[in-house]
Order: C-alpha cells, then structure tokens, then sequence
C-alpha cells in the first residue's frame, strides 16, 4: 500500500516543489473514472521500482485501497531521479500486459570452455497474465547450454497463467566463441621482416648503370 494525497492544483512550478518536499506528482486514470492528481511519498516510491513492483494499492485518506498499476515512469534528463507517475486503475481479476526482467540464473556448461562468451539478447519479457499474478521478474536457467546452444522463448518455463506476447523462435540468451587472432612469433616483428630485393644489389646497380646511359 502507498498513501496519496490529492493535488487540487496542478503545473510545473507546483510539480518541482512538491518534489522539493520528499514527494512524488502523480496521476491516476482508468476505469471509466476522472483523473485523479496525487502525490506519493518519493522514497517509498523509487523503494517499490527497483524492486520491480508492477502493482500497488493507493490509499487516499480513509478510502478503501485502489489497485494500481504503474504504466509509466517519467525520469529526469540525467535518467537518475524519477519525476513523474502514471498509475492506471484495474481490477485484480483483469488481464494486463505488461514488461518483467527476465533473470538468467544457473552457470552454462559451455562457458567452461575456452574463448566462450555468453550472449544476451532479452532483458525484459512483454507478458499476459491478471493484475493479481504479476511477478516482479521472472527466471531462465542457462546451466545446460553448450557451446552453440541457444535458449529461446519457447523453452522458458513460465508460471501457470502467464504467457507472453513474444514469438517461440525468438532467441534470449546462447553460448558462442570469441574469434581469437593467432599471437605474433615471440621476437618477430613486422619492422623485422625486410622485403626482398630481387635480382640482388649488382643486378639493381646495373640496372641504375643502364638507365644512366640511356640518359
């Protein structure tokens, strides 16, 4: 739960000094309701998001809990510093779509070889399930990719209820080798290697003789 308090005026200049003072401007909006402009405790906020929380439930005065779902989060131009909530009102029983980290978990047997390198291709997965079954990440092991084993959507083993927007072929994570370019001869340089005069050095001053006469 995240207490909220109402916004009766709204701007800029009002924007920049509630968030002097701690909190954080809002908005909530949906469900065939007028938009509602509110302000939450900013810590607690920034708190719930790197923890991956999708769902909150605002509590305004003595109303009864509203189930939210943050729709958007609005940033500074640094990216550091939240600026701005979107929160969409819904139904704890409705279908949402919605964006979760995807967390590789497990050590690839084909990293024990050598030059191998993991490749990531998904951080996020769009995914379909009810506002109340929302994970805050979800998990794909890799322990048994092999060097030139791809993980793909379709082997993701996702909870009951839950699937995802994603194609089955697209590619989240595999094993490769790093092309490694063969080491120079130890004492080998290529300033050390001289061209080769052809013909030798009597062949090319008789040349220069001949070129004189012809002069």
């Amino acid at each position: 739960e995240v207490e909220a308090e109402v916004r009766d005026r709204v701007g800029s200049r009002l924007a920049q000094r509630i968030r002097k003072d701690g909190r954080l401007p809002a908005v909530i909006y949906g469900h065939k309701q007028q938009p509602l402009h509110v302000s939450l405790d900013h810590r607690h906020v920034s708190d719930l998001l790197h923890r991956n929380t999708h769902l909150i439930e605002i509590v305004v005065g003595s109303q009864t809990p509203e189930p939210c779902l943050i729709k958007d989060v609005q940033w500074d131009h640094l990216g550091s510093a939240i600026v701005h909530l979107d929160l969409a009102r819904v139904d704890l029983a409705e279908k949402v779509t919605v964006s979760v980290s995807l967390e590789l978990v497990g050590d690839a047997v084909g990293l024990k070889e050598a030059h191998t390198i993991l490749q990531r291709s998904v951080n996020e997965i769009t995914i379909e399930c009810r506002a109340s079954d929302i994970p805050d990440k979800l998990q794909a092991d890799i322990s048994e990719l092999n060097v030139g084993d791809t993980l793909t959507v379709a082997q993701l083993q996702l909870p009951a209820g839950i699937t995802t927007t994603l194609g089955p072929e697209t590619v989240v994570a595999m094993v490769s080798i790093v092309n490694v370019e063969p080491e120079e001869e130890e004492g080998v340089t290529a300033d050390a290697i001289e061209p080769e005069v052809i013909g030798g050095a009597q062949e090319q001053k008789g040349t220069e003789d001949e070129a004189g006469k012809t002069g």
